[in-house]
C-alpha cells in the first residue's frame, strides 16, 4: 500500500506557482512593522498571531467584495520603495524555503502610488526585490526563479497604462499582464483596449474570470480578450454535465478551452474563502484534472488563506487522494504555462522538477 503523503514529504518536492498576489503574501509581522514605521494605525490586531488571525478570518467571507476588504491594509504598508522591496524580497525567501522553483507573482501598480511614487518606480522597487531575492534564496540552496505579472484593477480605468507598462518592463522581469478585482459589473472586455495592445506587442496575459462570476465571463475571456490563462476559472464546471454512468459531457465552451490546453490557475483554498466552492471536497479541480484541463495548483493569497504552495497541494492529496505523479502532472501543468520562453520552461521541467521528482518517486 501507498504511504499517503505528508505536508512534511509534500515540502521537499519541487512547485511551480503561476498565481500569486504580492499584496496578498506579506508576513503578519512585516505589516506590523512597516505600520509602526510610517505611523499606520488602523490595523485590527497589535501582534502577529491575532493579525494573522484577522485576516484570515476577514477573507473567509463567501463573498469575493468583501474578501478583497482587508488588501487596504496590506496596500497601506506598501506604498514606499523601501517597502515594496522588502515585501517583494520576503516574498521569494518565503517561496524559496516551500522549494517553489518557478513563480510568477502579480500585483497592481496603481495601487501603490499614495506615496508619490510613478508606475514605474514601483515596478523597480519590486522587480529589485525580487532579483535580490532571488541571490539571497540561491546562496541558502534554494535556487528559484521569480518572475512578476503586472495587474489593472477591473473597476478602475487604467488598463491600458497598466499594459503599456508591462511592455515597458517585459525584458527586466515582467512576463505579462493581468486584470483583478471584483468580477460582476466589470467585463473583460471593459479591458477590450489594453488586451488588444497586449497581443499587438506579442505579449502574454492571463485574467481573472470564472471565480465570483460565471461562464460569461470565461466566454468573454477566451472569445473576445483572447487570454492565454485564466486566473481560477472554476465556473467552467457548469458547462460540463457528468451523467450517471460518470461520463462528462463537454459544452462548447468547456471543450474549446480543454482542446486549446487554455491553462487553470486554481486556487483551492482561496475559492472556499469566496465562496466560489463550498469544500475543497466539493472543488472541481479533481474532475477537471481527470477530464485532462491544464490544471495547476495556486495559492492565490498566501497571508489572507494562511497557506503554502504545500499546504494547497496536501489539501488536494487529503479530498482526492492524490500521489507523487499526480502533483508531478500539475507541476509540470504550470511549468509549461509559464509565461517566460519555451527553452527557459523546458530546462526547469527538464533539469530541476523532473529528476527531483523521480528521487522523490523513488
Amino acid at each position: 500500500m501507498t504511504t499517503p503523503l505528508t505536508l512534511e514529504m509534500i515540502g521537499q518536492a519541487p512547485k511551480a506557482l503561476l498565481h500569486d498576489h504580492l499584496d496578498g503574501g506579506l508576513r503578519p509581522s512585516t505589516v506590523l512593522d512597516i505600520a509602526g514605521q510610517i505611523g499606520y494605525d488602523e490595523l485590527p490586531a497589535d501582534d502577529d498571531a491575532a493579525l494573522a488571525n484577522w485576516f484570515r478570518t476577514a477573507a473567509h467571507s463567501g463573498s469575493l467584495v468583501r474578501y478583497l476588504e482587508p488588501f487596504a491594509h496590506t496596500v497601506a504598508v506598501m506604498q514606499s520603495p523601501e517597502a515594496l522591496h522588502r515585501v517583494a524580497f520576503e516574498c521569494v525567501e518565503d517561496l524559496a524555503a516551500d522549494n517553489v522553483v518557478y513563480a510568477e507573482v502579480r500585483f497592481a501598480p496603481e495601487l501603490h502610488l499614495a506615496g508619490g511614487l510613478s508606475l514605474d518606480e514601483v515596478v523597480d522597487a519590486v522587480l529589485a526585490g525580487f532579483a535580490d531575492g532571488e541571490k539571497a534564496a540561491a546562496a541558502e540552496g534554494h535556487p528559484i526563479v521569480v518572475r512578476c505579472l503586472v495587474t489593472a484593477m477591473r473597476h478602475a480605468a487604467r488598463s491600458r497604462d497598466i499594459a503599456e507598462l508591462a511592455i515597458r518592463f517585459r525584458d527586466k522581469g515582467v512576463v505579462g499582464f493581468d486584470i483583478a478585482g471584483a468580477e460582476a459589473g466589470y467585463p473583460p472586455t471593459r479591458h477590450l483596449d489594453a488586451f488588444e495592445y497586449m497581443r499587438s506587442q506579442n505579449a502574454r496575459f492571463t485574467i481573472h474570470a470564472g471565480e465570483a462570476f460565471g461562464l460569461p465571463s470565461i466566454h468573454e475571456a477566451l472569445a473576445y480578450c483572447g487570454a492565454d490563462r485564466l486566473g481560477h476559472g472554476v465556473r467552467i464546471v457548469d458547462d460540463i454535465e457528468v451523467l450517471p454512468d460518470g461520463t462528462a459531457v463537454l459544452g462548447r465552451l468547456a471543450a474549446i478551452l480543454r482542446d486549446k490546453r487554455i491553462p487553470l490557475e486554481m486556487c483551492p483554498s482561496s475559492n472556499v474563502q469566496t465562496g466560489a466552492v463550498e469544500s475543497i471536497e466539493s472543488h472541481p479541480f479533481d474532475l477537471l484534472a481527470r477530464l485532462r484541463f491544464r490544471v495547476t495548483v495556486n495559492t492565490d493569497n498566501r497571508l489572507m488563506s494562511d497557506t503554502t504552495m504545500s499546504q494547497e497541494m496536501l489539501r488536494l492529496v487529503e479530498a482526492f487522494g492524490y500521489g507523487w505523479s499526480d502533483l508531478e502532472r500539475f507541476t509540470i501543468n504550470a511549468m509549461k504555462s509559464a509565461f517566460i520562453h519555451f527553452d527557459e520552461r523546458l530546462a526547469i521541467i527538464d533539469e530541476v522538477i523532473k529528476p527531483r521528482y523521480a528521487v522523490l518517486i523513488g
